[in-house]
């Protein structure tokens, strides 16, 4: 059996939107391309061709994809008010020993962008974090394990009236 890949609500209409949009827009964008460019002539040498073609593939495989994760997606109440880290939680850590603190939000593998401060819950930061209080310290493992102390938990709620 597939494991349930854990998603917000705004995470799931975000790729239900994606989807919609391959498919009534960009997959028609593409057959226009690949007509335009079969009217070329000779397509064995046609990078008009190769590049619609190319194009085609990848927004298939988009679709595919994102069916694939809509089909088996859980979709997560996220966290209104708690004490614990959960998904959904927005958690500023510290490095202990130093007073470097950092803030990420907590969600599936499926809406993390590290880059943006949202990590998922089974990268080891998100595994060491989640069910902890706060003033927890906790070792994350890695190829250079370190501790953390968690030094403020918000909730989804709390997060973004703080923005």
């Amino acid at each position: 059996m597939t494991e349930k890949l854990k998603i917000t609500k705004a995470g799931y209409q975000k790729l239900q939107d994606e989807l919609r949009t391959l498919i009534d827009v960009t997959r028609d964008e593409v057959k226009s391309q690949l007509a335009e460019a079969r009217a070329q002539g000779d397509l064995s040498e046609n990078a008009d061709y190769d590049a619609a073609r190319n194009k085609q593939a990848e927004v298939e495989a988009r679709i595919k994809q994102i069916e694939d994760i809509l089909e088996t997606a859980e979709i997560i109440e996220e966290v209104k008010h708690t004490n614990r880290v959960a998904l959904g939680s927005t958690v500023t850590i510290k490095i202990v020993g130093t007073n470097d603190e950092q803030r990420y939000k907590i969600l599936g593998t499926i809406e993390s962008d590290p880059f943006s401060g949202v990590i998922s819950n089974i990268c080891p930061l998100g595994e060491a974090v989640i069910g902890k209080s706060l003033g927890d310290v906790v070792e994350v493992k890695g190829t250079k394990p370190y501790k953390i102390e968690i030094v403020k938990i918000e909730s989804s709620e709390n997060a973004k009236e703080s923005k």
